[in-house]
């Protein structure tokens, strides 16, 4: 099975968006280099007013990319879902949905879409996973992705740092409770306005039984 990944840009301060659901400058750098990461037309998917589409720095490019082809099921909250529409039907990467709430899909919303709705973030891991393949599934961060990783359903976090505070907001992992270990960065590129950061997620090792010796 693939690797599952929670990844959000975020705030040095820790937060994904203000309180108002407002991202600000986070994803600036994603429309403001010269090189594109997808080669269909993305421009639906640009607010920064300039209408080109996703284009990074040539340093970002190469991982963004990779990142990126590698997607095959998102996995979202209903609050995002419903803050984006789900994209209309068409994420911005990856062939499949599945979303953490326990209310349907919108009746006759995009039937066409491959959008699964899950009211269980276990269900909901499981069934990203079947439709992934071997591909990765991307975990929005946020409460739900803080829930999933809380769950121990998270191999890996990413994490796109851009040099901006915003004091409070919506928290990249949530409202989780208690601390939970990652190993050392095994990613760490600096772009331009972002740092591209990847760290494993250190399991607790399951307790032996019986006796020792």
């Amino acid at each position: 099975m693939g690797t599952v990944i929670m990844h959000n840009v975020v705030s040095v301060d820790g937060f994904i968006a203000d309180e108002k659901d407002e991202v600000g400058s986070l994803h600036d750098w994603y429309f403001s280099g010269d090189t594109p990461i997808t080669e269909h037309d993305d421009r639906e998917y640009d607010h920064s007013g300039e209408g080109s589409g996703f284009r990074v720095s040539s340093t970002s490019a190469p991982y963004v990319r990779s990142m990126w082809d590698s997607i095959g099921t998102i996995v979202m909250g209903r609050h995002f879902f419903d803050l984006m529409n789900g994209w209309d039907g068409h994420p911005p990467t990856g062939d499949h949905v599945v979303v953490v709430s326990h209310r349907p899909k919108p009746e006759g919303w995009h039937p066409g879409a491959s959008y699964h709705f899950v009211d269980d973030v276990t269900d909901a891991i499981v069934k990203a996973r079947e439709l992934a393949g071997e591909r990765t599934v991307a975990v929005c961060a946020g409460e739900v992705g803080g829930q999933i990783l809380a769950a121990g359903l998270v191999d890996e976090v990413a994490m796109d740092v851009v040099p901006v505070v915003f004091g409070s907001g919506k928290r990249y992992f949530g409202s989780i409770d208690g601390q939970l270990l990652l190993e050392d960065p095994h990613v760490a590129i600096q772009g331009d306005r972002v740092l591209h950061l990847r760290f494993k997620v250190r399991h607790p090792r399951p307790e032996l039984g019986g006796r020792g010796v």
